[in-house]
């Protein structure tokens, strides 16, 4: 079944390109630019690469939700899980970066009472995120990343 939603390779590379330099700008101006794209906030999450092991940066919008920050794994609305929910599946244990400060933390997907809770606060924020469930039969996960112990007071 040939996923029409799926990136092309070439449109998969454009994306890398797009990332890397959003996340340079962000770090070059802590979080000044790229930080926020209309009212939704931005931040960089640091994943392992499950196949690769290696360090992977990729810029999200987030909710905050007390001490937790909340992604969507929307993929764009793609069949297929993203490739950082799928690092984080792999190795729980990342990083994120918001504007300068930087925090680890756990993730984890959240359960249907919390979605159930935190999905209109995230159509809220970007609109778009409705219209990627509509696009795929797959659930999109609601990724709940919680600070580790060193990061709380």
């Amino acid at each position: 079944m040939v996923d029409k939603n799926r990136p092309t390779r070439k449109t998969s590379k454009a994306q890398r390109i797009f990332t890397g330099i959003h996340a340079f700008f962000y770090r070059l101006s802590g979080g000044k630019m790229g930080g926020r794209l209309g009212k939704s906030p931005v931040l960089l999450l640091i994943t392992k690469g499950r196949k690769t092991g290696k360090q992977r940066t990729t810029p999200l919008f987030y909710l905050q939700d007390g001490d937790n920050l909340i992604l969507f794994a929307s993929n764009g609305g793609s069949a297929t899980h993203t490739t950082w929910w799928l690092n984080l599946q792999a190795n729980p244990q990342a990083e994120v970066e918001l504007g300068r400060k930087k925090l680890s933390v756990t993730a984890r997907q959240a359960d249907a009472e919390e979605s159930k809770r935190l999905w209109p606060l995230l159509v809220a924020m970007y609109a778009g995120y409705a219209e990627y469930q509509k696009k795929t039969t797959r659930e999109i996960p609601l990724v709940i990343l919680s600070p580790t112990a060193e990061n709380l007071p």
